[in-house]
């Protein structure tokens, strides 16, 4: 079996599931399975503006757009996206491929200094500023718009293509901004930009820690900015060259829009109003599936009470809630911000011998143009023939598949607990490894902890709160316990602890469970989301406990969580995505409308 595991692994993106109408998942010009950035040269490269490349006579076909991947995070959701529009793609395998290119796409994730690395390494940089400075339809994304600037600070200072003024800095978190900005904002149009012409005033998605702000030096490239504590860029233009800050192929419908005007420059797509009322940061509404295969061997989705996920009856089945691709697809086109997976029995087994749920995240991103978190089981691990797996080789496939970040629950744990004990940063556990080469943003950490009462807060050395509720015998206080193994195991550690020790060792976001809450329906656990964010400067999301449309005004407007998740009343139908949004409207609560 654990070499079946083993050659699944190296064959997995080629697969596809049985009897589906999904085509096979494309592979990726990444080429290796784990990635091996070279040795970065900060501040080593100097543009040549002299650098040209004879174009060849076999020019990419007019329907084909060009793209540039690199290898680093997950640009199969661009991919469907451009396909989903009606475009094919020509990879870049060589400087030449970039000259070639009839309409070119940079999808940069990641951090700063390994991409501009590869480019140099590869030669890419420079036909990249070729490319660019003849005025050639271009568009870049994200990592891709900063890598346009002349430096930027992130592990560095670190020398970018230098074509716009300017320095990419880190957000301040000083001024009460979680860092990284995570979600729906709005934009300000600051000049006609056309592909920008259909978002009017509503919501696109971003997911980045670094920013350009605009001067002016570089004011005649900005077409748009956005605030997130003070004014940033959020897209540039130049004649024929575009970039965006923000993620068009996870900013759902709109962000289609902002790449069909750029595929399509010449159709008849006129300027069409639209609706909306964003303002600012919206505060988002995830929905969460708990996936697990049944004992038919089925994968599906389940949903526990305090963790415990089969029925209640002589059978003592697993709870089974529909299948995952296709309620995962409702929820997109219910208007849920993100769409959360979560392998709930990958703490046991090896998460790349899951082929299923491999399937599930790349037949799920080719029609859900938002957002997807995977999670469970990201770990080292050896198989049974003493084959060695990296954590960094688990979450690169998760990308691979469809991910945009991934959620690390136990092997945090134990990550934190080594930190704590011994203060160094080793560099080698899961979450310090994946959020140097992904960026932190691509890193969630699962906290799942139960409450232990107290009557008084000095019987631990651990951080404790009042409760709002007393405990089953009047105690006023209460800690609360980390756990592992899907809750199985408690840990001599609390919630509070870990959630400063994983920001300090590179989580970029927390989702905050609470066993206690799991499946009750009486609401989030205030007291615990209370006490974790007002600890950390990253964003965190309350999950747990949701039962009404009310839980989520009630944990909006007492405590500093950026997003609430909700399994059970979604899977359930019991309240629908869109109502819960429309109640957090009504009560004054920015949300993305779709």
């Amino acid at each position: 079996m654990a070499a079946a595991k083993g050659a699944a692994f190296a064959s997995a993106p080629q697969f596809s599931a049985g009897g589906s109408s999904s085509s096979s998942a494309s592979t990726y010009s990444g080429g290796s399975h784990s990635l091996h950035f070279p040795q970065l040269n900060p501040l080593n490269f100097k543009p040549s503006r002299t650098f040209s490349i004879r174009a060849s006579a076999s020019a990419s076909d007019d329907s084909a757009v060009t793209l540039l991947d690199y290898g680093a995070g997950n640009v199969r959701s661009l991919r469907n996206a451009i396909r989903f529009l009606g475009c094919e793609i020509k990879d870049v395998q060589s400087p030449e491929d970039i000259l070639n290119a009839k309409r070119l796409i940079f999808p940069g994730v990641g951090a700063f200094a390994p991409a501009m690395d590869v480019l140099n390494k590869k030669g890419l940089a420079e036909a990249l500023c070729a490319y660019i400075e003849q005025d050639r339809p271009f568009l870049g994304i994200c990592l891709g718009l900063q890598l346009l600037f002349e430096s930027s600070e992130e592990n560095g200072p670190v020398k970018g293509l230098g074509l716009i003024p300017g320095v990419v800095g880190r957000f301040d978190s000083s001024n009460g901004c979680r860092v990284p900005h995570i979600g729906w904002n709005a934009i300000k149009v600051k000049k006609e930009s056309q592909i920008l012409d259909d978002i009017g005033s509503q919501h696109v998605y971003f997911v980045h820690s670094y920013r350009a702000i605009p001067s002016d030096d570089n004011k005649e490239w900005v077409s748009s900015v956005c605030n997130y504590g003070n004014e940033f860029i959020a897209s540039v233009r130049r004649g024929n060259v575009h970039a965006v800050q923000f993620h068009p192929e996870k900013s759902g419908e709109v962000g289609l829009s902002v790449l069909r005007r750029f595929l399509y420059p010449k159709s008849e797509n006129t300027k069409v109003p639209v609706k909306g009322k964003a303002s600012k940061l919206a505060k988002r509404v995830i929905a969460c599936l708990d996936v697990r295969a049944n004992d038919k061997g089925d994968l599906v989705v389940t949903k526990g009470d305090q963790y415990d996920v089969r029925e209640q009856t002589e059978e003592n089945e697993v709870r089974n809630l529909g299948k995952p691709v296709e309620l995962a697809g409702q929820y997109y086109k219910d208007g849920a911000d993100e769409v959360s997976f979560l392998n709930i029995t990958g703490y046991r087994d090896f998460p790349l011998g899951d082929l299923p749920m491999l399937q599930v995240l790349q037949y799920a991103s080719e029609n859900i143009f938002v957002p997807l978190t995977v999670g469970g089981g990201i770990r080292d691990f050896t198989d049974g023939n003493g084959r060695y797996y990296s954590s960094l080789e688990v979450a690169a496939e998760y990308f691979r598949s469809g991910a945009d970040k991934v959620s690390i629950g136990s092997d945090a744990v134990y990550a934190a607990e080594e930190y704590l004990k011994t203060k160094v940063k080793t560099g080698k556990s899961s979450l310090e490894q994946i959020s140097r080469v992904y960026g932190n943003q691509a890193v969630v950490v699962s906290i799942d902890p139960r409450r232990v009462y107290l009557k008084d807060p000095n019987d631990v050395e651990l951080k404790s709160v009042r409760v709002s509720k007393p405990g089953p015998n009047g105690e006023e206080f209460a800690w609360y316990q980390c756990t592992v193994n899907g809750g199985r195991e408690g840990r001599p550690i609390g919630a509070y602890e870990l959630a400063k020790a994983v920001e300090e060792l590179g989580a970029g976001e927390i989702l905050l469970n609470c066993i206690d809450c799991d499946g009750q329906g009486k609401g989030f656990d205030i007291d615990l989301i209370n006490l974790i964010s007002d600890a950390v400067s990253i964003p965190v999301i309350a999950s747990s406990g949701a039962g009404s449309a009310e839980h989520f005004s009630e944990v909006f407007a007492k405590t500093n969580a950026s997003a609430a998740l909700a399994a059970g009343i979604f899977h359930r139908k019991e309240v629908p995505i869109q109502s819960v949004k429309e109640h957090l409207l009504k009560e004054g609560v920015e949300v993305r409308l779709s």
